[in-house]
């Protein structure tokens, strides 16, 4: 490795994430370490390297006073998913050391400045994109080269590699930091929360559950299920709105992804008005809109973070029993109370939340703070 030049270079923090598509869960994430980024970090440079870097200029520009964005270790990524996992790691390695073709050698020259290589959190390295460990492989040979220091937070793994490259690369890793319990047990890493939590710590909540019940928030995906699996859901989705317990309230389906998130309002739209359907935009741009008293039936697992975390009860619809039944099993491991809808279940169960789940969303918040400030330490601030 090449330490000599790292003490005395500027200081320049290299995030990896999966923004961009949109994606209003990676979004938030990504946002969250930009905020936390610009208040201890303002005079860094910042890269985000990330699927759609120009899209992600749009909902990030701004954040931090020195942020750029790049898609050069996805590229390299996506360039060598064809290969078997061992030719595809021999050709990084090769890119990153060697540099070699115009389509890589200027944005790799930009991440060799990096002090700080960050892999942000999220489910997108793990068996279902396998070749997305070449990232952590890449981060792991730019190391070699240059001294930066490793990190990753928020991780869920699950489900698990069959190649053994992608944990052989975290421990190369300063800091790993995961979601899940079967993710810590797989990288043998202490169990953290997922990283919406840094921005929960700045979130304004409600204190106070209304005499009267809220709205009913939907949002049922497309994608990560079957059809069948999906079919199940919209009838239970429209057997619960029509019952005697949701009359005369108010329903809104609100979209985290454009597009696949949209198929099921199609179906329910007969019982949801145009003007209560939520666009990515609408809720990306405004305040998260749960509040004490609503009600979420939702297959995504940041709206049920989210609005657990603001006082919200709850369906965790499962759309998958590997990939979504983990994810939501780490919130209900945490303490969100909310009910769960099995994959294929046609009908779904009372919406439910734990009163403590407020102060645990708070601690989570602090913990995940804490694991920021160690990624990001005082003593290395400039």
């Amino acid at each position: 490795m090449n330490h000599s030049a790292r003490g005395s270079r500027r200081e320049t923090i290299y995030l990896v994430g999966t923004s961009g598509h949109p994606n209003f869960g990676d979004e938030f994430i990504t946002a969250a370490w930009l905020k936390f980024l610009a208040g201890v970090r303002p005079q860094a440079d910042v890269w985000l390297d990330c699927p759609v870097p120009g899209q992600a200029a749009h909902f990030f520009g701004g954040m931090h006073p020195r942020v750029r964005f790049t898609d050069t270790l996805w590229r390299l990524v996506w360039d060598t998913a064809s290969l078997e996992r061992a030719e595809a790691d021999q050709l990084i390695d090769e890119r990153v050391a060697h540099f070699g073709t115009p389509r890589y050698d200027i944005g790799l020259q930009a991440a060799r400045h990096a002090t700080t290589i960050h892999v942000l959190g999220g489910g997108y390295i793990n068996a279902i994109w396998p070749h997305h460990a070449g990232l952590l492989r890449a981060a792991r040979a730019l190391r070699e080269h240059t001294g930066a220091r490793l990190a990753a937070t928020g991780l869920g793994l699950v489900p698990a590699p069959t190649e053994p490259s992608l944990l052989e690369s975290l421990k190369a890793f300063d800091h790993v930091g995961v979601r899940d319990r079967p993710s810590a047990e797989l990288a043998g890493a202490e169990l953290g929360a997922d990283d919406a939590f840094l921005e929960v710590a700045r979130m304004k909540v409600a204190d106070k559950r209304p005499a009267e019940p809220g709205d009913v928030w939907v949002c049922l995906q497309s994608d990560m299920s079957d059809q069948t699996v999906f079919e199940a859901a919209v009838e239970g989705l429209r057997t619960t709105l029509t019952s005697p317990a949701f009359q005369g309230r108010t329903v809104r389906y609100v979209e985290a992804i454009p597009g696949v998130d949209h198929a099921a309002y199609e179906r329910l739209e007969d019982l949801i008005p145009r003007e209560n359907f939520v666009p990515f935009l609408g809720l990306w741009e405004q305040e998260f809109p749960a509040r004490p008293g609503q009600t979420w039936l939702t297959s995504r697992f940041h709206l049920h973070l989210l609005a657990a975390a603001c006082g919200a009860e709850g369906v965790a619809i499962e759309v998958s029993r590997d990939y979504y039944r983990v994810k939501h099993e780490s919130l209900l491991d945490a303490g969100t109370g909310w009910s769960v809808a099995p994959a294929g279940a046609t009908v779904l169960p009372d919406p439910s939340l734990a009163p403590s789940f407020a102060a645990r969303a708070k601690q989570l918040a602090q913990d995940k703070w804490r694991e920021a400030q160690v990624v990001y330490p005082k003593s290395r601030r400039r």
